[in-house]
């Protein structure tokens, strides 16, 4: 995708939404960051309904880290791979407690040394809680980036460093949160919703999908 083509894809996103919003419920940079580390292989709305009863009793590190692992279980078990979560969680609340007073640092680097946190996590939680203009690759983006054509990539990294290179400064705080939407809502897996797009003639996908009733026919 051509340079001019990137600037009008974010153009118009941007024009149709121009403030997104990550679909996660917190109240602080701790809870986005246990909230984004349960979301993993999970809806956000299955997340949300989990946490919303949590971070009434723990939105703290030293909360979190006196409900522990089966405590913690009693409220997230409805989330998959919840065992695991909940000892990442924990962990992650304890190392936290134990070198930083508890507090989230707007530290890439020092996030990805927590249990649980990878790249994709550390990064939503500096774009999200610290406003810095970092873009996670989740299966929405990398599936956006490769089908249109705007960010090609085997790999997640490589989608990550194609979009930092090539998406424009004053759309990098965003672009995060409007690709992922794009991909959830309309660039589906399955069959995108190419005849409701806004960027459907600027995308390399073909075919492109019809209209449902056109599809019937």
């Amino acid at each position: 995708m051509t340079r001019k083509k990137i600037a009008e894809l974010y153009a118009r996103l941007h024009a149709l939404d121009p403030e997104p919003k990550g679909e996660l419920h917190y109240v602080n940079p701790f809870t986005l960051l246990v909230a984004v580390a349960l979301s993993a292989q999970a809806t956000d709305k299955g997340v949300n309904k989990a946490t919303g009863p949590l971070f009434q009793v723990a939105d703290t590190a030293e909360k979190m880290a006196a409900l522990g692992e089966e405590g913690l279980t009693e409220y997230i078990k409805t989330i998959g791979l919840y065992r695991t979560k909940a000892k990442n969680v924990i962990a992650l609340s304890r190392k936290l407690l134990a070198e930083t007073g508890g507090e989230v640092p707007a530290d890439r680097d020092y996030l990805e040394t927590l249990p649980g946190v990878g790249r994709k996590t550390a990064n939503v939680v500096l774009n999200i809680a610290f406003g810095q203009p970092f873009i996670a690759v989740d299966t929405h983006i990398f599936r956006v980036g490769n089908r249109t054509g705007l960010a090609p990539g085997k790999t997640p990294a490589q989608v990550e460093e194609v979009l930092e290179r090539v998406t424009p400064p004053d759309y990098k705080l965003h672009a995060h949160h409007w690709l992922i939407l794009h991909g959830r809502y309309i660039c589906k897996a399955r069959k995108p919703d190419c005849w409701r797009c806004p960027i459907a003639d600027l995308c390399a996908f073909k075919p492109k999908t019809p209209p449902p009733a056109e599809g019937k026919g």
